[in-house]
């Protein structure tokens, strides 16, 4: 029970605040969230515990208790959370439809991105001291930077609102059998004076493990045997400080440094005997952050942004002989590193031509270093270690929008970018594909890219109670160096002229509010071409040259392999709608729904289905207050299933896809205000401990409860 000491002293510390009066009680017209660091979403901000579809405040994240941000989005309309199965065990994210690498992720509006595969695990990014969650669909801003295929996510931090301004929490969580399961926990104290500002926060989730559902039955016990899931702790905290100069009440200076850092197991597939098992581990996945942020009052009619920053991530892999985890003698045992870093920044003005038309441009550059060297083990336990491999590539956009007010009540929104790529450096060591000989440190063949941008939006204010929008955005991304060159594991072939996918995302929609009635809706259509595929290839020639040809020479061939190849093409569409309404004095509910139908496809593998998205998906809540300091808030998460790969086949078997994931799960949460500083809540997700997987042998968490306090001042 490690939290409960922290929870006693924040119960000590903070009940004499409870009776102190603050110096200086928070201005009615500031907000908390720090909004150097917001992205452009356009609808308009919801309140309390209310969820829309573009952004996701923190009242929510604490009530309905999702620590993670996949969790959290799962929330909202047109957007899924999934798992990626195999022992990467990453955690996704679907914003209808388009996964982690066409939809960018960001912190503060500055680019989260992992430079040889960016495959993100979204479970990594803890959303307990931060201020909302935005995310735009479909309609992502070029202002904003290139790559938002399909959409663009961004974590907005917090920024002080009062002369002292404390916020404390903490949460124990138990499994389904009410054993000790972890905690989560977080802080943030700052300051704000009249022309600057300061805070520091500090958050951290620990989980012991999660239990599978009661009535899981084991299919191979060597591999699962019930109960607490095998494999399943993880550990992750986050720092963040932040100093803030405001001279004047148009011009905003800040810089501010975060330190994330996690590690996890790699839970096995519940009943595969075809794949040998992987006994993976990541005892490190870290990231460092620093950046400037700035908007400067140009005159009357001009406003200059600017964003600067420097990233560094850090992570390793380590492969094991058995799932003691404890030698490392095999074959397959190794040790994998990832050093990368990353730095840029943008420049944005805003002009003003007349007070009805304002025209904005951006500049966004981007510089990329990816290293990583191998060490490999011997039956006696002597590592090798490979030559540094690094890769580099800077990233440019140029964007411009033009924001035109056509009536008081009509607005039109035109926007265009350019993105260009340069790939400096890429580098590989081992025997390259296509030769047998001697492994050596060798160079890819370097390709550049470029891909254009164009969106538009109309926005009408149809009445003071309606609004309603169209937009029609094309926007592409890059693929990443691990889909242009990663051999994996000897199974594919590289392809340097791998080219941008590409979407069209039509929407209509818009919002009613009356009264105590609030609607939001978006029907959504989206035209894919060029989609990566792996597709397989009859032969690739090989030489018996110790030298990598530019191309290959005839000699021999190499079978059962893929390629990289932008050859997939289709369409995804669906209806989007939420309802938030207060029913009576102290009665509160909300509802949201997607449904969306996805077709991808190629010529090649004629039995592809897209997976990890339900047909159906959707959230309700009721807030219900019986008396002023009581909160009984249940809930119900509801989705349909999903397709997902069988993986338990051999390489001569054809893929079988099916549909899992379907589900109803009941969630609860009690809070009562102890006064107007500390509250203290229990509850719990998946109440009747259903059992369901999202993807093929990864079960999902069976009921697990909690119990927190929350102290502010």
């Amino acid at each position: 029970m490690r939290i409960t000491p922290a929870l006693l002293l924040a119960g000590t510390v903070f009940a004499p605040m409870a009776q102190a009066q603050t110096d200086a009680a928070p201005e009615a017209n500031l907000s908390d969230r720090f909004s150097l660091g917001q992205i452009v979403v356009t609808a308009p901000k919801t309140q309390g515990i209310e969820i829309d579809g573009s952004t996701l405040s923190s009242d929510a994240i604490y009530t309905f208790s999702r620590t993670a941000l996949d969790d959290a989005v799962n929330l909202m309309p047109g957007v899924a959370a999934g798992n990626s199965g195999g022992t990467r065990n990453e955690r996704l994210v679907f914003v209808r439809g388009f996964d982690r690498f066409q939809v960018p992720l960001s912190i503060d509006g500055i680019r989260v991105y992992l430079p040889a595969d960016n495959r993100l695990d979204y479970g990594r990014f803890l959303t307990t001291d931060i201020a909302e969650v935005q995310v735009a669909k479909g309609y992502a801003s070029v202002l904003d930077g290139p790559g938002g295929m399909g959409g663009a996510i961004n974590l907005v931090t917090r920024k002080p609102t009062k002369a002292l301004d404390i916020d404390v929490r903490g949460m124990v969580n138990f499994d389904n059998d009410t054993d000790y399961a972890g905690y989560s926990t977080s802080a943030m104290v700052g300051t704000r004076q009249d022309k600057w500002y300061a805070q520091a926060s500090y958050a951290r989730s620990f989980t012991d493990h999660w239990g599978l559902p009661n009535d899981f039955t084991p299919r191979n016990p060597a591999l699962e045997d019930g109960g607490a899931r095998d494999f399943s702790r993880t550990r992750d905290w986050r720092s963040n400080v932040k100093l803030g100069f405001t001279p004047n009440a148009t011009d905003e200076y800040a810089i501010s440094y975060t330190h994330q850092s996690g590690d996890k197991g790699a839970p096995l597939h519940i009943s595969d005997t075809v794949t040998t098992p992987r006994f993976w581990d990541w005892p490190k996945w870290d990231i460092d952050s620093v950046y400037f942020l700035s908007t400067t009052a140009l005159g009357d009619r001009a406003t200059l942004k600017s964003r600067a920053y420097y990233n560094v991530f850090d992570s390793m892999l380590r492969s094991f002989d058995d799932r003691t985890l404890t030698t490392q003698t095999k074959g397959y045992a190794f040790d994998s590193p990832y050093r990368d870093k990353a730095w840029g920044g943008s420049l944005q003005l805003d002009f003003r031509a007349s007070d009805a038309d304002t025209l904005r441009i951006a500049w966004h550059y981007r510089h990329d270093k990816h290293v990583e060297f191998q060490t490999s083990f011997s039956s006696t336990g002597v590592g090798t270690t490979e030559p540094r491999q690094t890769q580099t590539e800077d990233t440019y956009s140029i964007a411009l929008e033009n924001e035109l007010h056509i009536t008081p009540a009509l607005r039109f929104t035109l926007g265009g970018s350019y993105d260009w790529r340069d790939l400096k450096l890429a580098e590989e060591y081992g025997s390259p594909l296509g030769t047998n000989g001697a492994k050596l440190l060798y160079n890819y063949p370097r390709r550049d890219a470029d891909t254009w941008n164009l969106q538009g939006r109309f926005d009408w204010q149809a009445s003071e109670a309606l609004t309603l929008h169209a937009s029609l955005s094309s926007r592409a991304r890059f693929p990443t160096i691990f889909e242009r060159f990663s051999q994996r594991f000897n199974s594919a072939i590289p392809n340097p002229d791998l080219k941008a996918e590409r979407a069209t995302n039509a929407e209509i929609g818009g919002s009613w509010a009356s009264g105590p009635v609030r609607v939001e809706g978006a029907l959504f259509y989206s035209w894919v071409r060029d989609a990566i595929f792996g597709v397989p290839t009859p032969a690739y020639p090989c030489t018996a040259s110790t030298t990598p040809p530019a191309m290959p020479t005839p000699g021999c061939a190499l079978t059962n392999l893929t390629q990289s190849r932008n050859v997939g093409s289709g369409h995804y569409y669906g209806v989007e709608l939420s309802v938030s309404a207060t029913i009576l004095p102290g009665l509160d509910a909300g509802v949201n729904y997607t449904g969306i139908k996805r077709v991808l496809d190629y010529a090649a593998n004629p039995l592809f289905h897209p997976t990890g998205v339900p047909t159906h998906k959707g959230f309700a809540y009721l807030d219900w207050a019986p008396v002023e300091k009581l909160h009984i808030v249940p809930s119900v998460d509801l989705a349909s299933n999903r397709w997902t790969l069988f993986t338990a086949t051999t390489a001569s078997q054809p893929q079988i896809y099916y549909r899992t994931g379907a589900y109803v799960n009941a969630g609860l949460r009690v809070d009562y205000a102890l006064n107007d500083h500390v509250e203290i809540g229990v509850g719990g997700r998946n109440l009747f401990d259903d059992y369901y997987t999202l993807t093929d042998g990864f079960p999902e968490p069976g009921r697990t409860l909690f119990a927190s306090i929350r102290a502010r001042y």
